[in-house]
């Protein structure tokens, strides 16, 4: 059973975004040994082309309804999918996950150099992480001039 669903709408870039939860506190039978609550998230948004894209997605959370409502429960979600685009273009901009530094403080290190990168280039160049990433490997005087080098 779910509860009455939540939703919030909004226009951000180029498209009108619609997301809807749906909360259950009945997640028995589950195997996942500290689900609280588990919902289900509806998003549409419209594009600029006309074009309309929409998903469903089920979750549980650890977090009992007292602790999450409907609304913290949508803010969550869209937290996470913030820190899922960042590790999206961490790992196909810079190859993340093919990267063999796994001891030490190696790791932390070569993820805070990524960040900055990514910072570097989302405040200094124009377009895609991932164009503008394509562009400074194949010109290393813009690359230079970018860096202030």
């Amino acid at each position: 059973m779910f509860s009455p669903r939540y939703t919030e709408r909004d226009k951000a870039h180029g498209r009108i975004e619609e997301r809807t939860i749906q909360l259950s506190p009945q997640v028995g039978g589950l195997r996942f040994p500290h689900a609280a609550q588990g919902f289900r998230c509806e998003r549409t948004a419209h594009l600029r082309n006309g074009k309309v894209r929409h998903e469903v997605v089920y979750g549980v959370s650890s977090l009992a309804t007292d602790h999450a409502d409907e609304k913290r429960m949508l803010r969550l979600l869209r937290g996470h999918w913030t820190i899922e685009a960042l590790h999206h273009i961490r790992d196909v901009s810079f190859a993340e996950d093919c990267c063999r530094i796994r001891s030490g403080s190696g790791p932390q290190a070569m993820a805070a150099l990524r960040n900055l990168a990514i910072g570097v280039i989302k405040t200094v160049m124009t377009g895609s992480v991932a164009g503008a990433h394509r562009r400074l490997m194949m010109n290393p005087e813009l690359l230079l001039q970018v860096v202030g080098a």
